[in-house]
């Protein structure tokens, strides 16, 4: 391991420890296939020395009053902003994303949930009357406890602070497991936390993969929630996990989008929705992976995102430019390709891409940016989230079939209209079973929540939803207004 940066510390109770037990990985960068770090994965006497400094910590930290936990996550975006380029270079390093796309949205992200929580938290009230006329009935709301926050690769600090700010709010003692895959941008985001000065014990991260600290917190008895984003299958198993102690347990889960586009849609609809598709390299479980087109324009949108998808350069994340990266792994860059040749043996008409590297490209996890047409819903491709820059396009002939379509999967995240038809937004906004739908190419506005129903899990991320999702409510009667 010679030359790898060496990040093997936790960070538990306000301090870096070795681990108890070291057990090392690699970290690989996608872009070259060369581990660039090594990590250790923890142990059970790491998670219950993490855990133990969380509980001890909570009473205290669920008393300081509202203003202290928001200047102290002031604190926090302060110093992240700084540190923006060291976090940029992390999230390039482990997970492969872009250098300019790096910087400009995967850190960017962090700092922009950072805000929308200071700028929620401000107007949250932890005590309000039930009704107006119930001036003696009041709802409270109090800190869940000791919240494990278990985190994914593919957007790691979007996923992180959408976690442990709001937890932090609520005044909720967090141990963060992120990433064994992309962990890097994790000790940065943890060496940011340290310098804001948080109690001791307030704030832990723990290095480990699924089956170990994963798995730990999930079960652990004093652990009283779990906020996971992840997987749909190990969603289910954290839940089963997480059962016997009946923890609050919030799951994002993942997703295989729709895109309904109408023969009236504007002119970018396409170009935008194959880009979106792409983009990340398509590790996004928003994608909207399933484009949707109504007959009479169907050719057209074909033959558009053929092009979108021969012009999205390819190349390593190590260099500037508007190009997509790498995919994480070769687990992953192996599990698409598959995916790629089933869509083939099934029938489906191949536009652009197909398996493969890009042409002159030797090394690297980079997958060619594929179109598929004339898929049926019940391709596989169709019904499996590929987390690859992976497009199906599917024809429908009417707004009632394409509604159908689109419903007709597992998930439920986010949902995509293109229509010119005010009134024919406004019924599929409704109609489409997501948590989310987005239309014309405009992006949720500021303070939405993310989160999905079915398959795609429940939470509500973000705003004064994420900021609710840590706490509990408190029903009390007899209260005296004039104390």
């Amino acid at each position: 391991m010679s030359g790898l940066a060496d990040k093997r510390k936790f960070y538990i109770g306000g301090e870096w420890v070795a681990p108890r037990a070291p057990n090392d990985l690699e970290v690989i960068d996608p872009s070259t296939e060369e581990a660039v770090a090594v990590i250790s994965l923890g142990g059970q006497a790491d998670t219950d020395a993490a855990v133990a400094a969380a509980k001890a910590a909570f009473p205290a930290w669920a008393a300081t009053p509202p203003a202290q936990r928001l200047a102290h996550v002031e604190k926090i975006l302060e110093i992240y902003k700084r540190r923006a380029p060291d976090m940029a270079a992390a999230i390039s390093a482990e997970m492969g994303a872009p250098q300019d796309m790096s910087l400009n949205d995967q850190a960017a992200a962090g700092s922009y949930h950072i805000e929308t929580f200071i700028e929620a938290f401000r107007d949250f009230e932890f005590i309000r009357p039930l009704r107006p006329d119930t001036p003696t009935s009041m709802v409270a709301w109090e800190p869940v406890g000791v919240v494990g926050l278990i985190t994914p690769w593919n957007w790691p600090m979007n996923q992180v602070t959408l976690k442990v700010i709001p937890a932090l709010l609520a005044g909720d003692t967090v141990v963060l497991k992120p990433s064994e895959i992309a962990p890097l941008s994790s000790v940065v985001f943890t060496e940011i936390v340290d310098e804001a000065g948080l109690p001791p014990g307030v704030y832990n991260m723990v290095n480990g993969d699924g089956a170990g600290v994963g798995s730990q917190l999930s079960v652990h008895p004093d652990v009283d929630m779990i906020s996971f984003t992840g997987s749909t299958r190990a969603g289910i198993a954290i839940t089963k996990a997480a059962a016997d102690t009946l923890k609050k347990v919030a799951l994002e889960l993942g997703g295989k989008g729709a895109n309904l586009v109408f023969a009236d849609a504007d002119d970018k609809a396409v170009t935008r929705g194959a880009r979106h598709c792409f983009y990340n390299s398509g590790q996004s479980c928003n994608a909207p992976t399933r484009m949707l087109v109504e007959r009479s324009f169907y050719e057209t949108a074909v033959e558009q995102a053929r092009k979108v998808a021969e012009e999205t350069a390819v190349a390593t994340a190590h260099q500037p430019g508007r190009h997509i990266g790498p995919v994480v792994s070769k687990q992953q860059w192996d599990k698409i390709q598959d995916l790629i040749q089933k869509g083939i043996d099934e029938g489906a008409r191949l536009v652009a891409g197909g398996p493969g590297l890009p042409e002159g490209v030797n090394r690297g996890y980079f997958v060619r940016p594929t179109v598929f047409a004339d898929v049926t819903n019940d391709m596989t491709i169709a019904r499996q989230e590929i987390f690859g820059p992976v497009l199906s396009i599917i024809p429908f002939d009417s707004e009632e079939e394409a509604v159908a379509i689109a419903n007709d999967t597992i998930y439920g995240l986010t949902n995509y209209v293109q229509t010119s038809d005010g009134a024919r937004r406004n019924r599929l906004a409704r109609q489409l079973r997501s948590g989310m739908v987005e239309m014309n190419g405009q992006g949720r506005g500021r303070g939405s929540a993310f989160g999905g129903v079915k398959a795609s899990g429940r939470a509500r991320e973000g705003g004064v939803w994420g900021l609710e999702e840590f706490m509990d409510s408190k029903q009390i009667s007899g209260w005296d207004p004039d104390a």
